[in-house]
């Protein structure tokens, strides 16, 4: 079984849990949380297309498992004075990690992330991530569009002015993978990017049709079932105007049956009266 630490270092390159969090040691619980919330936002399993989602997920249960620990006043203790805490007893908690964030949290919506990713780029937080992207790679522009959240090719332009400028400004060592980047190299990435592209569009595409798939399905189902409660109201309705109609008809024989002993009486009572005169 991968440790946590080991998980750390695969998904966030760090083995520290306050470095993946990028807060200091001596940060307060609020810090902690708001910390995990904006890092959460950025590597959401609903932000990120299907073909790494699984991926996402993992990396998604990592963070949650560091949060358990940092937000534990006890659990947090025992990391910050031996380094330790109990895997185990984390690894079982998180198994529900949907839950857990969603205790802490309100739902996450696909707007929440768009708004977040607005104001992600061109902040101070993104010229930070990319300083360490940067530093971290030597100037790989591969690594450090995979790293920055929210970053694409159609970012590169934008990302590499900034880059130049901390150059410049002598908050970054200049690298040749950086400054002397081959055409070779951009072009495959930017292939690489289209064809990404071109799978989410697939991907996109392929949840739309489905989607109409089921809500066509639902109506069809919705049709039958209104169907068949009008059939049973017209059967209903079928049989209460026979249960009407033959109960006039059996009022009308019963009528028909008294009638001759009308007539006999009536003839009877003629007689009578010509007797009489």
């Amino acid at each position: 079984m991968t440790s946590l630490l080991d998980l750390c270092e695969q998904y966030f390159g760090a083995r520290d849990f306050y470095e993946v969090l990028k807060i200091p040691r001596t940060a307060n619980d609020k810090q902690v949380k708001k910390a995990y919330h904006q890092l959460s936002l950025l590597i959401h399993p609903d932000r990120v297309e299907e073909n790494i989602k699984a991926e996402a997920t993992e990396k998604f249960k990592v963070l949650g498992r560091i949060h358990s620990i940092l937000s534990d006043s006890e659990k947090r203790k025992i990391y910050d004075q031996s380094g330790e805490y109990d895997e185990e007893s984390e690894e079982v908690m998180m198994r529900n990690w949907a839950d857990y964030w969603k205790s802490l949290f309100k739902k996450i919506s696909v707007e929440d992330i768009n708004n977040y990713e607005k104001n992600y780029k061109g902040s101070e937080i993104e010229i930070k991530d990319l300083k360490r992207a940067y530093m971290d790679s030597k100037g790989d522009m591969d690594y450090i569009l995979e790293t920055v959240p929210f970053a694409n090719c159609e970012d590169e332009p934008r990302l590499h002015d900034i880059i130049q400028e901390l150059i410049e400004k002598g908050e970054v060592p200049e690298y040749k993978a950086f400054t002397q980047e081959n055409d070779k190299k951009k072009q495959r990435r930017k292939r690489k990017w289209a064809k990404e592209a071109q799978e989410a569009e697939r991907l996109e595409k392929m949840l739309k049709i489905e989607n109409e798939e089921n809500a066509a399905a639902n109506n069809l189902a919705l049709a039958i079932q209104s169907r068949n409660e009008a059939r049973a109201s017209q059967s209903d309705n079928f049989f209460d105007s026979l249960i009407d109609k033959y109960a006039k008809m059996s009022e009308k024989s019963t009528k028909k049956k008294r009638s001759p002993a009308k007539a006999a009486k009536t003839v009877k009572s003629t007689r009578k009266t010509k007797k009489k005169v």
